[in-house]
């Protein structure tokens, strides 16, 4: 997904566990087809562990004939990493890639020295009408893999662990956790999962990464005696065991890692630890010389002046 002007996410209310941080509440955009609650980047976090940026896509249902429409867009620096709970998205990117992602599916692009994709809704979901519910996020990649050869990689829901038991239902979508390890191949520790769990079902997470939060999906879950509702970011502090407790049918996401290796910075879609290569990556798109998606002549331009962030 390409970086669109939203509302910064504002701080939440005071809380009494000291193991939480940061709670971070994002605030709705509309986009005109869909929803956004952009957790990532705020001026309270702005990186946990490799994620730099988290977008809760939707909940939302598309009118006939209307869908997702994210014209062709660049990246430098970065894995784009989409994750559906309901809808579907065709990806396509100037690899030659066209694939559509559904829920349980991972899609994990890998922009390293340069890429450049499109999400869209299919044709034929436009005649029926379709939904839209997930999260795309962004992880930096390590300075090694910076400039890497950009590639892309689908994984059905099938290839990635599920852990049940004790009410809870855990999908390990990227990292180590939970004694699992998945399939993905990433360029830093980190880990990534979906969690759903039944009222009074309880899921401990032990401090194996410095950085780690859970954002908030459906439902409600209680920390040390402290509440929370949906669409909520929860960023823990490091070293303390956590666990978390569904008063009610609850879903959410673990993310979470080591820190980076250095500061990032960012600006629109470019993530680069060097600021010099990101100003270059500004004018290769401007003048055309990023690859193409095949078929696709569309574009999102330039923008004038998004304010370039560093991060940390």
């Amino acid at each position: 997904m390409s970086w669109h002007s939203a509302d910064d996410p504002v701080p939440g209310d005071h809380f009494s566990c000291d193991a939480i941080q940061t709670l971070i509440v994002p605030r709705s955009r509309d986009l005109g087809s869909f929803a956004v609650r952009r957790a990532l980047p705020s001026t309270e976090c702005r990186m946990v562990g490799p994620f730099i940026f988290f977008d809760q896509m939707g909940p939302s249902e598309f009118l006939l004939g209307t869908g997702m429409d994210v014209r062709p867009h660049p990246h430098i620096g970065l894995s784009t990493v989409t994750y559906l709970f309901d809808g579907e998205i065709m990806h396509r990117d100037s690899l030659g890639t066209e694939l559509p992602i559904r829920p349980g599916e991972l899609n994990w692009m890998t922009a390293g020295r340069g890429i450049t994709h499109s999400e869209r809704t299919a044709p034929t979901l436009r005649q029926t009408g379709s939904k839209l519910f997930g999260i795309q996020s962004w992880v930096a990649l390590s300075s090694e893999d910076e400039e890497t050869v950009p590639a892309f990689e689908h994984y059905d829901a099938p290839s990635l662990p599920v852990l049940t038991g004790e009410g809870k239902t855990v999908r390990l979508i990227a990292g180590e956790a939970f004694g699992a390890r998945s399939p993905v191949r990433t360029s830093s520790p980190m880990v990534y999962a979906d969690v759903a769990l039944e009222a009074g079902a309880v899921l401990p997470l032990d401090p194996t990464y410095d950085e780690r939060a859970v954002y908030t999906v459906s439902g409600a879950i209680e920390i040390a005696g402290d509440g929370f509702g949906p669409g909520q970011l929860l960023v823990f502090r490091p070293g303390d065991r956590i666990s978390v407790r569904a008063t009610e049918a609850a879903r959410f996401m673990v993310l979470g890692g080591e820190p980076m290796d250095g500061p990032r910075h960012l600006w629109w879609n470019f993530v680069s630890s060097r600021p010099e290569r990101i100003a270059q990556a500004k004018e290769d798109w401007r003048q055309g010389r990023f690859d193409t998606v095949p078929d696709d002549a569309e574009f999102i331009p330039l923008p004038e002046d998004p304010p370039p962030v560093r991060y940390p």
